[in-house]
């Protein structure tokens, strides 16, 4: 595949995940217990509730979300707290055009990852 095509699509991927970015970690005010519903504009067919008092549905919560949420969904589904400390194992199961802008918006996000940066 021609390089040019495959950078402009990256740039593409980085520019529509960072569109969705809040302002600040600390406006993530989503739930940090219970269960959550995801709406069909994001997760359109198979599962649709998580328990976030359980790590792999959690995991799987924010994964979806951080790929196919909108901002609103971020800020209303998604916690800063639950976000930081998932980080370290969450950025190796996301895109690397998701952990790219994040990391990029948010460099506190690293003190909570690992040395090892170059895992995908």
């Amino acid at each position: 595949m021609d390089t040019t095509i495959t950078a402009a699509r990256a740039e593409v991927l980085r520019d529509r995940y960072r569109s969705r970015l809040p302002e600040r970690l600390q406006e993530l005010a989503g739930p940090a217990e219970g269960n959550v519903d995801l709406p069909l504009h994001i997760v359109w067919s198979g599962r649709t509730s998580y328990s976030l008092d359980r790590p792999k549905p959690r995991m799987t919560l924010y994964r979806t979300v951080l790929a196919e949420g909108l901002r609103e969904d971020l800020v209303t589904l998604l916690h800063d707290r639950l976000l930081a400390e998932q980080w370290p194992v969450l950025r190796r199961l996301i895109s690397p055009y998701i952990r790219e802008v994040w990391e990029d918006a948010f460099p506190e996000l690293l003190r909570t990852a690992p040395a090892d940066t170059t895992a995908a």
